[in-house]
Order: C-alpha cells, then sequence, then structure tokens
C-alpha cells in the first residue's frame, strides 16, 4: 500500500511539473554610451569630465496554457546600487552592484496587463512626469533639488487597462504601504488617437510620509506637423507643508532636417517652496542637435541654467556644453 502511494504521489508531482512548463525564449537588449561635458560658472565650475554608461536588458516569456502571457525583466547595470543586500545582510554587492531594475509582468488582451516592479518602477503619473524638453535640470542640480512624483515603492504595481478605444492608453499603480505612512494610488490617461498629437493627463498621490502627504498631477500635450515638434507640460506637487510644493513647466521645438538629422530648443522653469527674495524659480534652456546612423545617436548641447538651487547667488548660475555618443544593440 505505502509502495502504490509513492508511486501515485511520484506520477502526481510528475503531471504538475509537466503542465505547468511553456515554451519561452530570453533575449538579450544592450546599450552603451560615452560623454564629455563641460561645466563653467558658479561652485559646480568643474571644468571637462568624461562619462559612460552600460547596461544589458534580460527578457523572457512566453504564453501559459491559460492563454496568460508571462514575462521578466531583469537590468544589470554596473554601479547602479551600491547598497543592495542579500538574505540577512551578510552578503552584499557594494561599491558597484551590477543589479538593477527588474519586475514581472502577466497579461492577456481582454484583461490587460499587471506589472510588479522590485526595483526601478514608477507610479503612473511618475512615469509620464518626464519634461517635454528631456529634463534639462537633470544636468544641473543635486538630487535634492530633483522634482518629486507620486511614489512607486518597492514591489509596486501598474496595472494597463486593455484597449476599449483607438489612440487611449490607461494606467494605474499601486505603492502599498511597507514602513511609509499610507498606500500610495495614481492613474494616467493618454491620448494619441488624432495623428500627431499626444495628450496626457496624470494625476497621484504620495503618503509615504505622515504629515507630508502630497498631490502630484501632470499635464502634457505635443503636437508633430510635418518636421515640426512643438510640446509643453506642467507637472505640480502640492504638499501639506508648503515648503514643500513643486511645480515644473517646460516647452520644447524639434525640427526634423532629415531622418538622421534634428535640431532642439528646450526651456524648463523649476519652483520650491513658497517664492521669496530667497526663494526664486529655477530656468533651464538648452539647445541640441542629434544625428543618428543605424544604432549609434551623436549629440551635442549647449545649455544654461540660472538660480540652480533655487536661489539668485551667482554661484548658482551656470553653463554646460556636451558631446555625447549612445550605442543601441
Amino acid at each position: 500500500m505505502n509502495n502504490f502511494k509513492k508511486i501515485g504521489i511520484s506520477a502526481l508531482a510528475g503531471s504538475l511539473v509537466a503542465t505547468s512548463a511553456f515554451a519561452g525564449e530570453v533575449t538579450v537588449a544592450g546599450s552603451a554610451s560615452m560623454g564629455l561635458e563641460h561645466i563653467n560658472g558658479g561652485a559646480a565650475n568643474s571644468g571637462k569630465s568624461f562619462s559612460m554608461g552600460n547596461q544589458l536588458t534580460f527578457t523572457g516569456g512566453g504564453e501559459l496554457d491559460n492563454g496568460l502571457n508571462v514575462s521578466i525583466s531583469f537590468v544589470i547595470d554596473q554601479g547602479d546600487d551600491t547598497t543592495t543586500s542579500v538574505g540577512s545582510g551578510t552578503l552584499k554587492f557594494g561599491g558597484g552592484a551590477p543589479f538593477d531594475s527588474h519586475s514581472i509582468t502577466v497579461s492577456s488582451d481582454p484583461l490587460g496587463s499587471l506589472k510588479m516592479s522590485g526595483e526601478g518602477g514608477d507610479s503612473a503619473s511618475g512615469a509620464v512626469d518626464g519634461t517635454v524638453s528631456g529634463n534639462i535640470w537633470d544636468a544641473f542640480q543635486a538630487t535634492a533639488d530633483e522634482p518629486e512624483a507620486a511614489p512607486a515603492g518597492g514591489n509596486g504595481l501598474m496595472y494597463t487597462l486593455p484597449t476599449f478605444m483607438d489612440g487611449v492608453a490607461i494606467n494605474a499603480s499601486y505603492a502599498p504601504k511597507g514602513t511609509s505612512y499610507q498606500s500610495s494610488t495614481a492613474y494616467s490617461v493618454v491620448y494619441s488617437g488624432i495623428d500627431g498629437l499626444s495628450l496626457t493627463f496624470a494625476r497621484g498621490e504620495d503618503n509615504s510620509t505622515a504629515g507630508s502627504e502630497a498631490d502630484h498631477e501632470v499635464m502634457k500635450a505635443s503636437y508633430a506637423y510635418g518636421p515640426v515638434t512643438i510640446g509643453y507640460m506642467e507637472s505640480d506637487y502640492n504638499d501639506a507643508v508648503a515648503s514643500g510644493d513643486q511645480n515644473t513647466s517646460a516647452y520644447n521645438v524639434a525640427y526634423t532636417i532629415s531622418d538622421d538629422l534634428s535640431i532642439s530648443y528646450g526651456s524648463e522653469e523649476l519652483t520650491f517652496g513658497a517664492s521669496s527674495a530667497t526663494n526664486v524659480a529655477a530656468e533651464f534652456e538648452r539647445i541640441k542637435v542629434s544625428y543618428t546612423t543605424g544604432g549609434m545617436t551623436l549629440t551635442a548641447s549647449q545649455a544654461t541654467g540660472d538660480n540652480v538651487s533655487y536661489s539668485t547667488a551667482t554661484t548658482e548660475d551656470r553653463e554646460v556644453w556636451a558631446l555625447g555618443a549612445s550605442f543601441a544593440f
């Protein structure tokens, strides 16, 4: 009797393994970049410097027997994460860990898709709050001065609704409470049903800190007519504490000279907290030329930043010129 039980259990286990397996594939995509930058003016007058970037993105997945599609994504990016721990913390990848964003997505045409991000995920509003001019501020500001958005949180969820109208995409996100004050949610709607036109509206909440809850709202529009593309956006982060309020507005004009060559001009204005004689808007401008051939893109840009850290001090006015080459393979 015991032998029959063992055989039966073994057969059942084998059948479960067999039915849970499905055909899938893993692909690897890579990107790399090299850059030369010169910062002039203020406390950040550091002259010329070289920079580089490199990462590999592993993507795998397949269709289950029940019709669901499951995919995973894992990014290896040298030096991205210096504090990642494994297990109880006895083993750490410090000072140059290669592990970056990773996620699992379950999807189907009638149900939409559900994505869980272990790292590198965005909230629905945070995913669309990049400026139309390409985040010029990022070349000037310290981390403490950067705009905020509704949080994604560790193991956050992003749900993309199934297509029910051509040209309309709707996303919703949930960031669990964890060790934070409360959970946070957000949603976004993107309309692209008219040729050349894209309209975006998003709203989210940041409840990660008690007494400093915030609402995040993004409005964005772009329109392409022939070789010219014009874009405008605003992002408002309204904190329960007035000093935490932030506003970002930007516009961009791009002209496509040929299939390979384009030129653009962008402007951004960021405010932080209540305006005063000592707390003013930070202003950024940039002109940029891009040339693409095959999988390589060459760029050259000249940018200026005034009141970079929301201060009128002369040390907060800077200029940056940069050359870059990026490769996709």
